[in-house]
């Protein structure tokens, strides 16, 4: 599978023919390093929650209107976008296993990290084909059920995070790899530091850690 960011939690899974776009925020497009006409192509579009940071209602309007792509989303995603007068074609829930393509999931709700925010949104990870753990913006206990993943997307700077907290989560879930995300806010010089650090002290428990900085930098996994 290749996994290409496209800043921030914005991820395109691309696997037999299958590209599966996640979260489309607005952190994304603010600059323009991100258009689009980048995910035209795509067919199938997964929201894991409603912060506009993964769900840019604008964006993601305008890239359906251009591409045809079907969403998938939890039952709050779906009420918001019908708000919107938008219709998800897939609503998951907790335990549900499904295929967008030839890519397969199991959702998993989570709570989201703690904010200064009135409410907290309903949040759905994933683990993808059985092998990719992606924890969205939670560090709940039940995702310690998925250790020793092959790769575990995780967010490396936020305001709910310490970078001693990510680390130490990282290391508990023991996986091969990690692919840093949710650090769209910050300068480029401020994430390649972070990473780093990330790479360095994850090194020591014998987990990679892979930086993509630019928009459409992708891995193979």
């Amino acid at each position: 599978m290749l996994i290409r960011k496209f800043i921030h939690s914005c991820l395109v899974l691309e696997k037999d023919g299958t590209k599966v776009l996640i979260d489309p925020g607005f952190l994304s497009f603010i600059e323009d390093r991100v258009n689009v006409a980048d995910f035209e192509d795509i067919r199938q579009i997964l929201i894991t929650h409603t912060h506009p940071d993964h769900l840019d209602i604008a964006a993601l309007k305008a890239i359906v209107r251009l591409s045809g792509a079907e969403v998938t989303g939890n039952a709050e995603v779906a009420a918001k976008l019908a708000e919107e007068g938008m219709v998800v074609a897939r609503v998951i829930g907790d335990g549900d296993r499904f295929s967008l393509g030839a890519i397969g999931f199991e959702a998993i709700t989570v709570k989201h990290e703690d904010i200064l925010d009135d409410s907290l949104p309903e949040v759905t990870a994933f683990v993808i084909d059985d092998r990719i753990l992606h924890v969205v913006d939670s560090f709940d206990p039940r995702l310690a059920d998925h250790k020793g993943m092959d790769l575990l997307i995780l967010p490396v700077t936020a305001p709910f995070l310490t970078e001693t907290g990510a680390y130490a989560f990282a290391r508990d879930l023991k996986p091969k790899a990690v692919l840093g995300v949710h650090e769209g806010y910050c300068r480029d010089f401020f994430i390649k530091a972070r990473h780093q650090t990330y790479a360095k002290f994850l090194a020591r428990d014998g987990i990679a850690f892979h930086s993509l900085i630019e928009a459409g930098d992708g891995i193979e996994v």
